[in-house]
């Protein structure tokens, strides 16, 4: 496990990030352990877009996408890429405005044999969300680090602590609670998301349904049960 606190994650708060089109825009990012770009699209019904050279790339095609609606659309771009953490592969799935981990029956199906992170933000005057998913079991979830439910929702705590993360809902003046997050979220994956990682990454992109199928398939994975 890694040892990631908040500070490793200052570059969040910057106005010059990497991040900083999903922060005003909204954005998720999950990632899933042994479940390949292709067989996540694949589980969640989406139509495969192609490949896009960096962030930069994904961002203009994103742009392009919403252009083509009058209102704001509920299907969306996602992109993925594989990355190497804790147990072998994961994919790291970015959205900007879309909603993946908002889906529970999608989350439940990708991670129905492994383990799931995510965490979102829906900009503006945002709204935070973390999800900790095992073997398709929603774990730990919350908003506000005091409101966590799912089933197992103290599980964290020392975990949370240990980033920055008060469960009691105490809040540090230096500790930025995204930057948190993505710490938590490390800890959890072994993944060190970088600005470098998300800017250089060749992103799969493919669009996801306005709807989610009704019955999600589900993905067998070859990885040894989580922890």
């Amino acid at each position: 496990m890694t040892s990631a606190t908040a500070a490793d994650y200052g570059w969040i708060c910057s106005s010059s990030s990497v991040l900083a089109y999903g922060m005003e825009l909204g954005y998720s990012l999950t990632l899933v352990r042994g479940v390949s770009p292709s067989e996540l699209f694949r589980i969640v019904g989406a139509e495969p877009q192609g490949v896009c050279a960096g962030l930069g790339e994904l961002i203009h095609e994103q742009q392009e996408f919403l252009d083509e609606y009058d209102e704001w659309p509920d299907a969306f771009l996602a992109g993925a890429f594989t990355v190497q953490g804790e147990g072998g592969d994961w994919t790291l799935v970015l959205e900007f405005g879309g909603g993946l981990d908002m889906r529970a029956d999608i989350m439940e199906a990708i991670s129905a044999e492994t383990r799931a992170v995510s965490h979102s933000s829906n900009g503006g005057k945002p709204m935070d969300f973390f999800h900790w998913y095992e073997q398709g079991e929603l774990r730990t979830t919350f908003e506000w680090p005091a409101d966590r439910t799912g089933s197992t929702p103290d599980a964290l705590n020392p975990l949370m602590l240990a980033v920055g993360l008060h469960p009691s809902g105490e809040e540090d003046p230096d500790v930025d609670r995204k930057a948190a997050v993505l710490a938590l979220t490390e800890r959890l994956t072994g993944v060190r998301v970088t600005q470098e990682l998300l800017a250089e990454a060749e992103y799969h992109v493919a669009e996801v349904p306005e709807e989610p199928a009704e019955e999600c398939e589900s993905v067998t994975t070859v990885e040894e049960p989580a922890h």
